[in-house]
Protein backbone atom coordinates (compact mmCIF):
# COMPACT_ATOMS: atom_id res chain seq x y z
CA UNK A 1 0.00 0.00 0.00
CA UNK A 2 2.54 2.09 1.08
CA UNK A 3 4.50 1.81 -2.53
CA UNK A 4 1.26 2.96 -4.65
CA UNK A 5 1.12 5.75 -2.24
CA UNK A 6 4.52 6.21 -3.27
CA UNK A 7 3.92 6.19 -6.83
CA UNK A 8 0.43 8.23 -6.66
CA UNK A 9 3.18 11.05 -5.03
CA UNK A 10 5.78 10.61 -7.79
CA UNK A 11 2.96 11.80 -10.80
CA UNK A 12 2.02 14.98 -8.71
CA UNK A 13 5.51 16.09 -7.61
CA UNK A 14 7.14 15.08 -10.96
CA UNK A 15 7.57 18.17 -14.16
CA UNK A 16 5.94 17.59 -17.08
CA UNK A 17 8.07 19.18 -18.69
CA UNK A 18 11.13 16.94 -18.03
CA UNK A 19 9.23 14.05 -16.42
CA UNK A 20 11.40 14.23 -13.74
CA UNK A 21 11.32 15.21 -10.21
CA UNK A 22 11.11 18.87 -9.62
CA UNK A 23 13.98 20.42 -8.90
CA UNK A 24 13.21 24.04 -7.33
CA UNK A 25 9.46 23.80 -7.55
CA UNK A 26 7.62 27.12 -8.65
CA UNK A 27 3.69 27.13 -9.25
CA UNK A 28 2.33 29.57 -11.44
CA UNK A 29 -0.97 31.30 -11.08
CA UNK A 30 -3.14 28.32 -12.85
CA UNK A 31 -1.74 26.36 -9.94
CA UNK A 32 0.16 23.98 -12.21
CA UNK A 33 3.58 23.38 -10.73
CA UNK A 34 7.20 22.64 -12.90
CA UNK A 35 11.24 22.56 -12.29
CA UNK A 36 11.99 26.20 -12.48
CA UNK A 37 14.62 26.00 -15.09
CA UNK A 38 12.31 24.06 -17.50
CA UNK A 39 8.87 26.75 -17.28
CA UNK A 40 11.59 29.30 -17.68
CA UNK A 41 13.52 27.64 -20.86
CA UNK A 42 9.56 26.82 -22.02
CA UNK A 43 8.49 30.72 -21.56
CA UNK A 44 11.88 32.73 -23.00
CA UNK A 45 10.80 30.54 -26.22
CA UNK A 46 6.96 31.95 -25.95
CA UNK A 47 8.62 35.46 -25.45
CA UNK A 48 8.99 35.77 -29.42
CA UNK A 49 5.50 35.62 -30.30
CA UNK A 50 5.09 37.82 -26.63
CA UNK A 51 2.40 35.09 -25.09
CA UNK A 52 2.90 32.98 -21.89
CA UNK A 53 1.04 29.64 -21.33
CA UNK A 54 0.95 27.06 -19.04
CA UNK A 55 2.36 23.62 -21.00
CA UNK A 56 -0.40 21.78 -19.03
CA UNK A 57 -4.14 23.49 -19.17
CA UNK A 58 -2.91 26.53 -22.05
CA UNK A 59 -3.79 28.77 -19.63
CA UNK A 60 -2.26 32.24 -21.27
CA UNK A 61 -1.38 35.37 -19.10
CA UNK A 62 -1.24 38.23 -20.38
CA UNK A 63 2.64 38.88 -18.10
CA UNK A 64 4.82 36.88 -17.40
CA UNK A 65 4.35 35.88 -13.57
CA UNK A 66 7.06 36.32 -11.12
CA UNK A 67 8.49 32.58 -10.51
CA UNK A 68 8.90 31.67 -6.10
CA UNK A 69 10.14 28.54 -5.18
CA UNK A 70 7.17 26.34 -3.50
CA UNK A 71 8.92 25.51 0.00
CA UNK A 72 6.20 22.87 0.46
CA UNK A 73 6.74 20.79 -2.54
CA UNK A 74 10.14 21.38 -2.14
CA UNK A 75 10.62 20.08 1.16
CA UNK A 76 8.26 16.87 -0.66
CA UNK A 77 10.61 16.07 -3.12
CA UNK A 78 14.15 16.07 -0.70
CA UNK A 79 11.72 13.66 1.71
CA UNK A 80 10.88 11.33 -1.26
CA UNK A 81 14.95 11.49 -2.60
CA UNK A 82 15.53 10.28 1.21
CA UNK A 83 13.13 6.97 0.43
CA UNK A 84 15.42 5.87 -2.55
CA UNK A 85 12.63 6.24 -5.03
CA UNK A 86 13.43 7.18 -8.54
CA UNK A 87 10.52 9.33 -10.37
CA UNK A 88 11.74 9.47 -13.28
CA UNK A 89 9.86 6.65 -15.89
CA UNK A 90 11.13 3.07 -17.05
CA UNK A 91 13.84 3.49 -20.28
CA UNK A 92 11.57 1.98 -21.99
CA UNK A 93 9.08 4.94 -22.13
CA UNK A 94 12.04 7.16 -23.83
CA UNK A 95 12.13 8.23 -27.18
CA UNK A 96 15.05 6.27 -29.15
CA UNK A 97 16.81 6.58 -32.19
CA UNK A 98 13.86 4.52 -34.49
CA UNK A 99 11.07 6.08 -32.22
CA UNK A 100 8.42 9.28 -32.39
CA UNK A 101 9.53 11.91 -29.93
CA UNK A 102 7.01 14.61 -27.61
CA UNK A 103 7.94 17.89 -29.28
CA UNK A 104 6.69 19.40 -25.91
CA UNK A 105 9.20 17.52 -24.07
CA UNK A 106 12.69 19.31 -22.82
CA UNK A 107 15.87 17.34 -22.39
CA UNK A 108 15.43 13.53 -22.47
CA UNK A 109 12.17 13.09 -24.42
CA UNK A 110 9.49 10.80 -24.14
CA UNK A 111 8.09 8.32 -26.80
CA UNK A 112 5.19 10.34 -28.49
CA UNK A 113 1.52 8.26 -28.23
CA UNK A 114 -0.25 10.17 -30.30
CA UNK A 115 0.59 13.14 -33.65
CA UNK A 116 -1.99 15.58 -34.35
CA UNK A 117 -2.13 16.82 -37.68
CA UNK A 118 -3.42 19.92 -37.16
CA UNK A 119 -1.33 21.18 -34.69
CA UNK A 120 0.86 19.68 -36.25
CA UNK A 121 2.66 17.93 -33.55
CA UNK A 122 3.43 14.53 -31.58
CA UNK A 123 3.09 14.55 -27.85
CA UNK A 124 3.55 12.04 -24.82
CA UNK A 125 1.19 10.47 -23.06
CA UNK A 126 1.03 13.41 -20.65
CA UNK A 127 1.57 16.14 -22.72
CA UNK A 128 -1.46 15.27 -24.95
CA UNK A 129 -3.76 15.55 -22.27
CA UNK A 130 -5.01 18.60 -23.03
CA UNK A 131 -6.17 17.26 -26.36
CA UNK A 132 -8.80 15.50 -24.42
CA UNK A 133 -9.63 17.67 -22.23
CA UNK A 134 -9.45 21.25 -23.72
CA UNK A 135 -12.68 21.77 -25.88
CA UNK A 136 -10.76 23.35 -29.03
CA UNK A 137 -8.52 20.65 -29.10
CA UNK A 138 -10.82 17.84 -28.89
CA UNK A 139 -11.65 18.50 -32.82
CA UNK A 140 -7.72 18.15 -33.72
CA UNK A 141 -7.25 15.18 -35.66
CA UNK A 142 -5.33 12.63 -33.28
CA UNK A 143 -3.02 9.58 -35.25
CA UNK A 144 -0.45 7.30 -34.70
CA UNK A 145 2.60 8.80 -34.18
CA UNK A 146 4.27 9.62 -37.31
CA UNK A 147 7.87 11.75 -37.97
CA UNK A 148 6.40 12.78 -41.40
CA UNK A 149 4.33 15.58 -39.79
CA UNK A 150 6.00 18.30 -41.89
CA UNK A 151 5.73 16.76 -45.33
CA UNK A 152 1.76 18.00 -44.25
CA UNK A 153 3.26 21.77 -43.61
CA UNK A 154 3.08 23.82 -46.83
CA UNK A 155 6.80 24.92 -47.35
CA UNK A 156 6.16 28.25 -48.44
CA UNK A 157 2.76 29.18 -46.26
CA UNK A 158 3.78 27.36 -43.23
CA UNK A 159 0.24 26.39 -43.28
CA UNK A 160 -0.81 22.71 -42.65
CA UNK A 161 -2.09 21.35 -46.26
CA UNK A 162 -5.73 20.65 -45.95
CA UNK A 163 -6.98 20.91 -49.65
CA UNK A 164 -6.01 18.27 -52.61
CA UNK A 165 -5.60 20.09 -56.12
CA UNK A 166 -7.10 17.94 -58.65
CA UNK A 167 -5.69 19.78 -61.35
CA UNK A 168 -1.82 19.40 -60.18
CA UNK A 169 -2.41 16.19 -58.26
CA UNK A 170 -1.21 17.74 -54.74
CA UNK A 171 -2.13 18.88 -51.77
CA UNK A 172 -2.26 22.45 -50.54
CA UNK A 173 -2.89 24.66 -47.89
CA UNK A 174 -5.49 27.11 -48.31
CA UNK A 175 -2.92 30.07 -49.64
CA UNK A 176 -2.19 28.10 -52.07
CA UNK A 177 -6.05 27.65 -53.24
CA UNK A 178 -5.73 31.67 -53.50
CA UNK A 179 -2.32 31.92 -55.22
CA UNK A 180 -0.99 29.93 -57.57
CA UNK A 181 -3.73 27.35 -57.76
CA UNK A 182 -6.02 29.71 -57.99
CA UNK A 183 -9.08 28.85 -60.71
CA UNK A 184 -7.92 24.81 -60.23
CA UNK A 185 -9.85 22.19 -59.31
CA UNK A 186 -9.71 21.82 -55.37
CA UNK A 187 -11.39 19.45 -53.04
CA UNK A 188 -10.83 19.24 -49.30
CA UNK A 189 -7.77 16.29 -48.36
CA UNK A 190 -10.48 14.14 -46.91
CA UNK A 191 -13.16 14.41 -50.00
CA UNK A 192 -10.21 12.83 -52.06
CA UNK A 193 -8.64 10.93 -49.63
CA UNK A 194 -12.56 9.01 -49.50
CA UNK A 195 -12.88 8.85 -53.28
CA UNK A 196 -9.44 7.23 -53.66
CA UNK A 197 -10.01 5.24 -50.79
CA UNK A 198 -12.76 3.90 -53.05
CA UNK A 199 -10.76 3.26 -56.02
CA UNK A 200 -7.95 1.34 -53.73
CA UNK A 201 -10.41 -1.37 -52.34
CA UNK A 202 -11.27 -1.64 -56.24
CA UNK A 203 -7.54 -2.29 -57.36
CA UNK A 204 -7.08 -4.69 -53.81
CA UNK A 205 -10.75 -6.88 -55.11
CA UNK A 206 -8.97 -6.94 -58.79
CA UNK A 207 -5.64 -7.94 -56.75
CA UNK A 208 -7.06 -10.77 -54.42
CA UNK A 209 -9.18 -12.26 -57.29
CA UNK A 210 -5.78 -12.40 -59.44
CA UNK A 211 -4.57 -14.23 -56.07
CA UNK A 212 -7.34 -16.66 -56.02
CA UNK A 213 -6.98 -17.41 -59.98
CA UNK A 214 -3.20 -17.82 -59.77
CA UNK A 215 -3.71 -19.90 -56.52
CA UNK A 216 -5.80 -22.16 -58.73
CA UNK A 217 -4.16 -22.60 -61.30
CA UNK A 218 -1.26 -23.51 -59.17
CA UNK A 219 -2.85 -26.09 -57.32
CA UNK A 220 -4.47 -27.66 -60.85
CA UNK A 221 -0.39 -27.67 -61.46
CA UNK A 222 0.51 -29.00 -58.09
CA UNK A 223 -2.07 -31.67 -59.14
CA UNK A 224 -0.55 -32.15 -62.43
CA UNK A 225 2.72 -32.67 -61.06
CA UNK A 226 1.54 -35.51 -59.03
CA UNK A 227 -0.01 -37.51 -61.79
CA UNK A 228 3.13 -36.76 -64.13
CA UNK A 229 5.25 -38.49 -61.52
CA UNK A 230 3.06 -41.54 -60.43
CA UNK A 231 2.18 -41.88 -63.95
CA UNK A 232 5.87 -42.20 -65.03
CA UNK A 233 6.71 -44.07 -62.00
CA UNK A 234 4.19 -46.48 -62.79
CA UNK A 235 5.27 -46.77 -66.21
CA UNK A 236 9.04 -47.40 -65.56
CA UNK A 237 7.35 -50.18 -63.26
CA UNK A 238 5.31 -51.81 -65.80
CA UNK A 239 8.07 -51.81 -68.90
CA UNK A 240 10.65 -53.06 -66.35
CA UNK A 241 8.31 -56.00 -66.01
CA UNK A 242 7.52 -56.49 -69.13
CA UNK A 243 11.46 -56.19 -70.77
CA UNK A 244 12.33 -58.83 -67.79
CA UNK A 245 9.51 -61.36 -69.02
CA UNK A 246 10.69 -60.53 -73.00
CA UNK A 247 14.29 -60.69 -72.05
CA UNK A 248 13.88 -64.68 -70.76
CA UNK A 249 11.07 -65.41 -73.54
CA UNK A 250 13.43 -64.34 -76.56
CA UNK A 251 16.32 -66.43 -74.36
CA UNK A 252 14.33 -69.52 -74.71
CA UNK A 253 13.14 -68.93 -78.36
CA UNK A 254 16.93 -68.75 -79.39
CA UNK A 255 17.89 -72.00 -77.67
CA UNK A 256 15.05 -74.10 -79.56
CA UNK A 257 15.92 -72.36 -82.75
CA UNK A 258 19.55 -73.41 -81.87
CA UNK A 259 18.53 -77.08 -81.40
CA UNK A 260 16.64 -77.04 -84.29
CA UNK A 261 19.36 -75.61 -86.67
CA UNK A 262 21.79 -77.98 -85.24
CA UNK A 263 19.59 -81.12 -85.76
CA UNK A 264 18.78 -80.19 -89.42
CA UNK A 265 22.71 -78.99 -89.67
CA UNK A 266 23.54 -82.65 -89.40
CA UNK A 267 21.29 -83.92 -91.37
CA UNK A 268 21.94 -81.80 -94.64
CA UNK A 269 25.69 -81.59 -94.03
CA UNK A 270 25.81 -84.90 -96.27
CA UNK A 271 23.39 -83.37 -98.95
CA UNK A 272 25.63 -80.66 -99.24
CA UNK A 273 28.56 -82.63 -100.19
CA UNK A 274 26.79 -84.81 -102.97
CA UNK A 275 25.91 -81.32 -104.51
CA UNK A 276 29.44 -79.86 -104.58
CA UNK A 277 30.27 -81.44 -107.51
CA UNK A 278 26.72 -80.24 -109.67
CA UNK A 279 27.69 -76.82 -108.14
CA UNK A 280 31.02 -76.20 -109.01
CA UNK A 281 29.74 -77.01 -112.82
CA UNK A 282 27.13 -74.03 -112.78
CA UNK A 283 30.05 -71.62 -111.12
CA UNK A 284 32.49 -72.69 -114.46
CA UNK A 285 29.35 -71.96 -116.13
CA UNK A 286 28.49 -68.36 -114.72
CA UNK A 287 31.85 -67.29 -114.86
CA UNK A 288 31.76 -67.80 -118.43
CA UNK A 289 28.12 -65.99 -118.79
CA UNK A 290 30.13 -63.12 -116.49
CA UNK A 291 33.10 -62.38 -118.68
CA UNK A 292 30.58 -62.44 -121.78
CA UNK A 293 28.97 -59.76 -119.75
CA UNK A 294 31.77 -57.59 -118.96
CA UNK A 295 32.62 -57.39 -122.54
CA UNK A 296 29.42 -56.49 -123.34
CA UNK A 297 29.50 -53.57 -120.92
CA UNK A 298 32.19 -52.09 -122.45
CA UNK A 299 30.03 -51.88 -125.88
CA UNK A 300 30.24 -48.51 -127.18
CA UNK A 301 27.50 -49.73 -129.42
CA UNK A 302 24.45 -48.71 -127.75
CA UNK A 303 22.22 -50.14 -130.07
CA UNK A 304 24.76 -54.00 -130.20
CA UNK A 305 24.26 -53.22 -125.96
CA UNK A 306 20.65 -53.69 -126.00
CA UNK A 307 20.35 -56.10 -128.82
CA UNK A 308 22.36 -58.99 -126.51
CA UNK A 309 21.49 -57.93 -123.33
CA UNK A 310 18.23 -60.23 -123.10
CA UNK A 311 20.26 -63.55 -123.89
CA UNK A 312 23.40 -62.79 -121.47
CA UNK A 313 21.45 -61.42 -118.71
CA UNK A 314 18.74 -64.04 -118.91
CA UNK A 315 19.94 -66.96 -116.40
CA UNK A 316 18.88 -70.52 -116.52
CA UNK A 317 17.66 -71.04 -112.64
CA UNK A 318 19.88 -73.07 -110.35
CA UNK A 319 18.47 -77.32 -109.72
CA UNK A 320 20.25 -77.04 -106.66
CA UNK A 321 19.67 -74.11 -104.71
CA UNK A 322 16.38 -74.18 -103.93
CA UNK A 323 16.99 -77.89 -102.47
CA UNK A 324 19.80 -76.07 -100.42
CA UNK A 325 18.01 -73.40 -99.25
CA UNK A 326 14.69 -74.89 -98.22
CA UNK A 327 16.26 -76.63 -94.85
CA UNK A 328 17.62 -73.08 -93.41
CA UNK A 329 15.51 -69.69 -95.11
CA UNK A 330 11.96 -70.96 -95.01
CA UNK A 331 12.43 -72.21 -91.05
CA UNK A 332 14.42 -68.95 -90.31
CA UNK A 333 12.19 -66.75 -91.72
CA UNK A 334 8.58 -68.45 -90.29
CA UNK A 335 10.93 -68.08 -86.88
CA UNK A 336 11.92 -64.49 -87.71
CA UNK A 337 7.95 -63.90 -88.83
CA UNK A 338 6.91 -65.02 -85.33
CA UNK A 339 9.93 -63.10 -83.07
CA UNK A 340 8.49 -60.20 -84.90
CA UNK A 341 5.41 -60.54 -84.40
CA UNK A 342 5.51 -61.50 -81.07
CA UNK A 343 7.83 -58.05 -80.62
CA UNK A 344 5.26 -56.01 -82.00
CA UNK A 345 2.38 -57.33 -79.63
CA UNK A 346 5.24 -56.88 -76.85
CA UNK A 347 5.60 -53.49 -77.52
CA UNK A 348 2.36 -52.22 -77.83
CA UNK A 349 1.54 -53.57 -74.36
CA UNK A 350 5.22 -51.55 -72.92
CA UNK A 351 3.91 -48.13 -75.01
CA UNK A 352 0.56 -48.49 -73.59
CA UNK A 353 1.73 -47.42 -69.74
CA UNK A 354 3.96 -44.85 -71.31
CA UNK A 355 1.28 -42.85 -72.75
CA UNK A 356 -0.57 -42.67 -69.51
CA UNK A 357 2.14 -39.98 -68.90
CA UNK A 358 -0.07 -37.78 -71.38
CA UNK A 359 -0.64 -35.58 -68.24
CA UNK A 360 2.66 -33.83 -69.04
CA UNK A 361 -0.23 -31.81 -71.03
CA UNK A 362 -2.93 -29.73 -69.39
CA UNK A 363 -6.99 -31.43 -69.95
CA UNK A 364 -7.79 -28.22 -70.04
CA UNK A 365 -6.61 -24.49 -71.46
CA UNK A 366 -5.59 -22.35 -69.12
CA UNK A 367 -8.16 -19.73 -67.49
CA UNK A 368 -5.77 -16.90 -67.17
CA UNK A 369 -2.46 -15.35 -68.27
CA UNK A 370 -0.36 -16.38 -65.64
CA UNK A 371 -1.54 -19.89 -66.84
CA UNK A 372 -1.08 -19.38 -70.05
CA UNK A 373 2.66 -17.78 -69.25
CA UNK A 374 3.34 -21.28 -67.81
CA UNK A 375 3.64 -22.30 -71.67
CA UNK A 376 5.72 -19.43 -72.56
CA UNK A 377 7.49 -19.90 -76.05
CA UNK A 378 10.36 -17.70 -77.06
CA UNK A 379 9.79 -17.46 -80.83
CA UNK A 380 12.22 -16.45 -83.43
CA UNK A 381 11.56 -15.91 -87.45
CA UNK A 382 13.06 -17.75 -89.87
CA UNK A 383 15.41 -15.22 -92.49
CA UNK A 384 15.61 -18.12 -94.89
CA UNK A 385 11.72 -18.28 -95.08
CA UNK A 386 11.00 -14.08 -95.60
CA UNK A 387 9.92 -12.54 -98.55
CA UNK A 388 12.87 -10.16 -100.15
CA UNK A 389 10.84 -7.09 -98.84
CA UNK A 390 10.52 -7.86 -94.95
CA UNK A 391 13.33 -6.94 -92.78
CA UNK A 392 14.48 -9.06 -89.96
CA UNK A 393 15.29 -7.53 -86.99
CA UNK A 394 15.49 -7.59 -82.76
CA UNK A 395 17.34 -10.99 -83.24
CA UNK A 396 15.15 -11.95 -85.45
CA UNK A 397 11.80 -11.57 -83.35
CA UNK A 398 10.76 -8.24 -85.31
CA UNK A 399 9.93 -8.40 -88.89
CA UNK A 400 8.94 -5.39 -91.06
CA UNK A 401 7.87 -4.90 -94.43
CA UNK A 402 9.80 -2.38 -96.47
CA UNK A 403 9.58 -0.33 -99.71
CA UNK A 404 12.89 -1.85 -101.42
CA UNK A 405 13.93 -5.30 -101.13
CA UNK A 406 16.29 -6.91 -98.46
CA UNK A 407 19.70 -8.77 -99.86
CA UNK A 408 18.86 -12.19 -99.31
CA UNK A 409 20.59 -14.76 -100.57
CA UNK A 410 18.24 -17.52 -103.30
CA UNK A 411 16.16 -20.03 -100.73
CA UNK A 412 13.64 -22.60 -102.07
CA UNK A 413 11.87 -21.85 -98.44
CA UNK A 414 11.44 -18.49 -98.98
CA UNK A 415 8.33 -17.06 -99.76
CA UNK A 416 8.08 -15.62 -103.33
CA UNK A 417 5.13 -13.80 -103.77
CA UNK A 418 3.55 -12.71 -100.54
CA UNK A 419 4.94 -11.05 -97.44
CA UNK A 420 5.30 -14.16 -95.06
CA UNK A 421 7.57 -15.19 -93.25
CA UNK A 422 7.60 -18.34 -91.14
CA UNK A 423 9.35 -19.52 -87.36
CA UNK A 424 12.70 -21.37 -86.89
CA UNK A 425 11.02 -23.41 -83.71
CA UNK A 426 8.62 -26.10 -84.81
CA UNK A 427 5.64 -26.42 -82.24
CA UNK A 428 4.78 -29.24 -80.42
CA UNK A 429 2.55 -29.85 -77.08
CA UNK A 430 1.28 -26.65 -75.65
CA UNK A 431 2.81 -23.12 -76.39
CA UNK A 432 1.91 -19.82 -76.26
CA UNK A 433 3.32 -16.60 -77.63
CA UNK A 434 2.52 -12.90 -77.70
CA UNK A 435 2.79 -10.74 -80.97
CA UNK A 436 2.76 -7.00 -80.50
CA UNK A 437 1.69 -5.28 -84.11
CA UNK A 438 1.48 -2.16 -85.98
CA UNK A 439 0.30 -0.49 -88.89
CA UNK A 440 -2.84 -0.66 -90.85
CA UNK A 441 -3.28 -4.15 -90.97
CA UNK A 442 -1.36 -7.80 -89.81
CA UNK A 443 -2.26 -11.40 -90.23
CA UNK A 444 -1.21 -13.34 -86.99
CA UNK A 445 -0.42 -16.79 -87.96
CA UNK A 446 0.22 -20.45 -87.78
CA UNK A 447 1.23 -23.24 -90.38
CA UNK A 448 2.42 -26.45 -91.28
CA UNK A 449 6.41 -26.48 -92.63
CA UNK A 450 5.34 -27.89 -96.00
CA UNK A 451 3.34 -24.65 -96.86
CA UNK A 452 3.60 -23.83 -100.52
CA UNK A 453 5.86 -21.20 -100.81
CA UNK A 454 5.93 -20.22 -105.04
CA UNK A 455 3.35 -18.67 -107.20
CA UNK A 456 0.36 -16.59 -106.86
CA UNK A 457 -2.06 -19.24 -105.85
CA UNK A 458 -4.11 -19.12 -102.11
CA UNK A 459 -1.80 -22.68 -101.22
CA UNK A 460 0.82 -19.78 -100.42
CA UNK A 461 -1.42 -17.73 -98.38
CA UNK A 462 -1.63 -17.95 -94.62
CA UNK A 463 -5.25 -18.80 -93.89
CA UNK A 464 -6.62 -19.52 -97.34
CA UNK A 465 -5.56 -23.11 -97.33
CA UNK A 466 -6.30 -26.34 -95.29
CA UNK A 467 -2.34 -25.67 -94.08
CA UNK A 468 -2.73 -22.54 -92.09
CA UNK A 469 -4.73 -20.61 -89.91
CA UNK A 470 -4.78 -16.69 -89.55
CA UNK A 471 -6.41 -13.91 -87.20
CA UNK A 472 -6.32 -10.46 -89.71
CA UNK A 473 -6.43 -7.59 -87.08
CA UNK A 474 -7.29 -4.06 -88.19
CA UNK A 475 -7.59 -0.97 -85.93
CA UNK A 476 -11.62 -1.67 -85.79
CA UNK A 477 -11.90 -5.25 -86.92
CA UNK A 478 -10.53 -9.17 -86.35
CA UNK A 479 -11.60 -11.48 -88.59
CA UNK A 480 -9.92 -15.82 -88.20
CA UNK A 481 -9.25 -16.91 -91.50
CA UNK A 482 -9.21 -20.84 -92.54
CA UNK A 483 -9.09 -22.60 -95.53
CA UNK A 484 -10.51 -19.56 -97.66
CA UNK A 485 -13.74 -19.54 -94.94
CA UNK A 486 -13.90 -15.78 -93.36
CA UNK A 487 -15.23 -15.74 -89.80
CA UNK A 488 -15.98 -11.98 -88.54
CA UNK A 489 -14.83 -11.92 -84.84
CA UNK A 490 -15.74 -8.98 -82.46
CA UNK A 491 -13.67 -8.09 -79.47
CA UNK A 492 -11.48 -5.04 -77.63
CA UNK A 493 -9.26 -3.56 -79.70
CA UNK A 494 -5.45 -4.23 -78.44
CA UNK A 495 -1.87 -3.91 -80.20
CA UNK A 496 -0.85 -7.14 -78.73
CA UNK A 497 -1.99 -10.41 -80.01
CA UNK A 498 -1.79 -13.90 -77.59
CA UNK A 499 -1.73 -17.22 -79.62
CA UNK A 500 -2.25 -20.63 -77.04
CA UNK A 501 -1.50 -23.65 -79.17
CA UNK A 502 -1.95 -27.18 -77.73
CA UNK A 503 -1.30 -28.83 -81.12
CA UNK A 504 -1.61 -32.75 -79.68
CA UNK A 505 -5.18 -31.59 -78.08
CA UNK A 506 -5.78 -30.19 -81.40
CA UNK A 507 -6.57 -26.32 -79.78
CA UNK A 508 -5.45 -23.44 -80.91
CA UNK A 509 -6.38 -19.85 -79.16
CA UNK A 510 -6.31 -15.99 -79.37
CA UNK A 511 -6.01 -13.81 -77.31
CA UNK A 512 -6.47 -9.85 -76.86
CA UNK A 513 -4.18 -8.87 -74.27
CA UNK A 514 -4.11 -5.28 -72.65
CA UNK A 515 -4.78 -5.08 -68.90
CA UNK A 516 -7.32 -8.12 -69.33
CA UNK A 517 -7.06 -11.01 -71.47
CA UNK A 518 -10.40 -11.74 -73.81
CA UNK A 519 -10.93 -14.63 -76.25
CA UNK A 520 -11.31 -13.49 -79.46
CA UNK A 521 -11.35 -16.96 -80.98
CA UNK A 522 -11.04 -20.82 -80.53
CA UNK A 523 -10.22 -23.47 -83.07
CA UNK A 524 -10.46 -27.19 -82.03
CA UNK A 525 -9.34 -29.64 -84.98
CA UNK A 526 -6.99 -32.22 -85.40
CA UNK A 527 -2.93 -30.83 -86.50
CA UNK A 528 -0.84 -33.66 -88.38
CA UNK A 529 1.79 -31.53 -87.97
CA UNK A 530 3.89 -29.81 -86.29
CA UNK A 531 3.20 -26.25 -86.67
CA UNK A 532 4.97 -23.01 -86.69
CA UNK A 533 4.35 -19.34 -85.93
CA UNK A 534 3.93 -16.66 -88.91
CA UNK A 535 3.11 -13.22 -89.63
CA UNK A 536 1.54 -11.84 -93.04
CA UNK A 537 2.02 -8.17 -93.89
CA UNK A 538 -0.24 -6.05 -95.67
CA UNK A 539 1.34 -2.68 -95.79
CA UNK A 540 4.50 -0.61 -96.29
CA UNK A 541 5.40 0.27 -92.39
CA UNK A 542 3.54 -3.09 -90.97
CA UNK A 543 5.29 -4.70 -88.07
CA UNK A 544 4.89 -7.74 -85.95
CA UNK A 545 7.67 -8.25 -82.94
CA UNK A 546 7.47 -11.30 -80.55
CA UNK A 547 7.33 -10.29 -77.07
CA UNK A 548 9.73 -11.51 -74.68
CA UNK A 549 7.92 -13.12 -72.11
CA UNK A 550 9.12 -13.92 -68.28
Amino acid sequence: MAQKMSNLEQEKISCSICLDLLKDPVTIPCGHSYCMNCIKINWDGENQRRIHSCPQCRKTFRRRPVLKKNVTLAALVEDLKKTGLQAAPADHCYAGPEDVACDVCTGRKMKAAKSCLSCPASYCQNHLQPHYDAPPLKKHKLVDPSKNLQENVCSRHDEVMKIFCRTDQQCICYLCSMDEHKGHETVPAAAERTKKQKELQVSRREIHQRIQDQEKDLKLLQQDLTAINVSADRAVEDNDKICTELILLIEKRSSDVKQQIRSQQETEVSRVKDLQEKLEQEITELKRIDVELEQLSKTEDHNQFLYNYPSLSALSESTHSSSINTWTVDDVLNLRDKLQGFLRDTWKNILQPLNKVGVLWPKTEPTTRAGLLRYSQEITLDSNTAHRYLLLSKNNRKVTLMEKPQLYSDNPDRFARWWQVLSIQSLTGCCYWEVEWGGEEVYVAVAYKNISRAGTSQDCVFGFNNKSWALHCEEKAYTFWHNSVKTPISGPFSSTIGVYLDQRAGLLSFYSVSRTMTLLHRVKTTFTQPLHAGIWLSDDGDSAEFVKLK
